[in-house]
């Protein structure tokens, strides 16, 4: 009984391992930025609304995630240094920068997907 469940954690284990290397998520983005440039964010960094940058519920701190906006295929590349979206079911929250970057900061959302780069 203690054998099998070894093996089962060591299996969950390491398809978590897999799936963190070829993470993929898509969702709705925002973009953020005044009202909280030059704040802290949950990384310990200062927040610069004009770098690229994104806020993220779980992904770790400094980890490098390729966004595409799925309207217009426009991509950018941003690192996680804050928690959130915490708005319905928004899935990134991006720095101003990168907001206008993909095209969509006049609009507020869109629909995109992530890729671990």
């Amino acid at each position: 009984m203690i054998r099998k469940a070894v093996s089962v954690a060591a299996v969950a284990a390491a398809l978590l391992t897999f799936s963190t290397a070829a993470y993929a998520q898509c969702g709705g983005a925002s973009w953020y930025g005044p009202g909280f440039h030059g704040k802290t964010a949950a990384s310990g960094e200062t927040f610069n609304e004009n770098a690229m940058t994104a806020a993220h519920r779980s992904l770790p701190f400094g980890t490098r995630v390729t966004v595409t906006d799925q309207r217009t295929g426009k991509q950018v590349r941003v690192t996680i240094n804050d928690r959130g979206p915490f708005h319905g079911k928004r899935i990134i929250d991006l720095s101003k920068a990168a907001a206008t970057e993909l095209g969509f900061r006049n609009r507020g959302t869109t629909s995109v997907c992530l890729a671990q780069s």
